[in-house]
């Protein structure tokens, strides 16, 4: 039970990095941060490119997506295989202090929180690419201009 609590927290900050350390207690800098910020020293740009693959290869995996992807499960094996090598040496290896006063400070919440910032600059690596730039900014042609004016009068 605890392994799946623990997979569960480590998976939420990676997937659902909507809110940053912000969350984190304001009085000085956090455990937490600080553990975020090893985190993320401690990523080079594949692996930051690879927690991206992750990530998208999970979202994949939603009924709704699934058509438009063509992930395999050895794929998906060998994402989870890394990520999970990865998770290992950044608790363990690279960030072992920080993570243990993070846990002391804010239990899992810290944990799930230091990965919200690795999950955060995982897909940074991938929305500064020219071409996914230019693929998320197409819709701007099917915007109506005259209307989006009329909001500023």
């Amino acid at each position: 039970m605890k392994k799946l609590i623990t997979t569960l927290v480590l998976a939420n900050g990676l997937l659902f990095s909507t809110s940053s350390l912000n969350a984190a207690p304001s009085q000085g800098y956090s455990a937490t941060q600080q553990l975020g910020t090893c985190l993320v020293d401690s990523l080079n740009g594949k692996e930051r490119k690879d927690l991206a693959k992750w990530i998208f290869f999970a979202m994949s995996a939603h009924p709704e997506i699934q058509p438009f992807a063509k992930v395999t499960n050895k794929d998906l094996d060998g994402t989870n295989r890394f990520v999970g090598g990865l998770i290992t040496r950044l608790l363990t290896s690279d960030c072992p202090s920080q993570a243990k006063a993070a846990l002391q400070e804010s239990g899992s919440l810290a944990i799930q929180n230091a990965f919200r910032l690795v999950g955060e600059v995982a897909m940074q690596e991938l929305m500064t690419n020219q071409q996914v730039t230019a693929t998320i900014g197409a819709f701007e042609k099917y915007v109506d201009q005259a209307k989006m004016a009329e909001l500023s009068q």
